[in-house]
């Protein structure tokens, strides 16, 4: 065999070896292939060792695996005529390769291309105080609009996170301003509150306290009544058992005791420095009557003497006419009762002022 013989079949064993290398396919995990043969669509082909027919076949790989697609920075105007500038992430997954790869050139640039207007639509329909309040509801609103939209490249957007809402300088100031205007307004309001609140404790307490006052002279009053009430009840107890007393002991005299007690008092006239006596009819009639007892020719008439029956029957008893005289034990229970509702008033006075001054501290 020649040299050049040689020389072509080494080359051929060279060119089959670099054939059937070239057809060897592995797919990662996280990858799936586009079988292509003659420019059509054979299938897909899976995770693992694959092997393709070189030269007629082509093979695409496409990764299956979530890509951060980052939204470049863009000024935006919103429905208030505020400029802001704004950027995005969005989270993409490839769920069709046939789709994301006939369907679209570039699947990726295609996505934030498509997040870049539809953001500028959302903001352009907002304003400023409402995009800065509603971040989460800007994000959800955007990734329902581009699901949808790149559904038809076999693209599923998984989330939208909005990175950065950054107004103009001049729209800043005027928002701090505003900010600060309102921390006042709403400090003025609290301290006028506080104020009020203050003054109606304070009235409150001034009025519990007149209250308090006035009850404390009312007790005081009622209570100086009363005493004034018992002492006279007690007087009248007394003079009422003193002309018990002194009714029960006439009532037991006798007209000759009365008699005695007569002459008792003549003598102690006779003892008397005066030079003239002037006697009474009533006197002279008791010394006739004593002249005729000693003579002995005339007895001391007869008196009829009130029994105490008679008389309580004829007048009413002391307790009938005085009424129901309280005990010793019930003053003093009524004494100290008064006294003590007089003290519980004080303390619910000075109460009242303490809490006052401590609230207008």
């Amino acid at each position: 065999m020649g040299p050049e013989i040689l020389g072509l079949l080494m080359l051929a064993i060279i060119a089959a070896i670099v054939i059937v290398v070239n057809g060897v396919k592995i797919i990662r995990p996280y990858e799936q292939a586009i079988y292509i043969r003659l420019g059509s669509y054979i299938k897909i082909l899976n995770p693992g060792f694959n092997y393709v027919a070189p030269l007629i076949n082509e093979t695409v790989k496409i990764d299956l695996r979530t890509m951060v697609l980052d939204v470049p920075r863009q000024e935006v105007i919103t429905k208030d005529n505020s400029p802001v500038n704004v950027d995005a992430i969005i989270y993409v997954k490839v769920v069709d390769p046939k789709k994301a790869f006939f369907e679209v050139t570039d699947y990726r640039l295609a996505t934030v291309y498509l997040a870049q207007t539809t953001l500028r639509s959302i903001i352009g329909d907002m304003d400023l105080d409402e995009i800065l309040s509603n971040r989460e509801k800007i994000n959800l609103k955007l990734r329902d609009i581009l699901d949808e939209a790149t559904d038809q490249w076999g693209v599923k957007v998984e989330a939208v996170e909005i990175r950065e809402i950054d107004p103009a300088p001049k729209v800043k100031q005027a928002m701090e301003e505003q900010t600060s205007a309102e921390r006042l307004r709403r400090a003025a309001i609290l301290k006028a509150d506080g104020a009020k609140t203050a003054a109606i404790l304070n009235a409150e307490g001034e009025k519990r306290a007149r209250v308090l006052q006035a009850e404390g002279l009312r007790q005081s009053k009622i209570l100086e009544a009363e005493g004034e009430r018992l002492a006279i009840i007690l007087e009248s107890q007394g003079e009422a058992q003193k002309l018990r007393i002194l009714s029960v002991g006439a009532s037991t005299l006798d007209a000759k005791a009365l008699t005695v007690l007569s002459l008792e008092a003549v003598k102690k006239l006779g003892e008397g420095q005066a030079t003239k006596i002037v006697l009474p009819f009533e006197l002279t009639r008791l010394v006739e009557g004593i002249s005729d007892y000693i003579g002995g020719s005339k007895k001391v008439p007869e008196r009829e003497i009130s029994k105490m029956e008679d008389i309580e029957r004829s007048i009413g008893t002391a307790e009938a006419m005085l009424g129901p005289i309280p005990t010793q034990a019930e003053l003093r229970m009524d004494q100290k009762k008064l006294e003590e509702d007089m003290a519980k008033d004080r303390r619910e006075a000075e109460a009242i002022k303490a809490q006052s001054r401590l609230s207008s501290s």
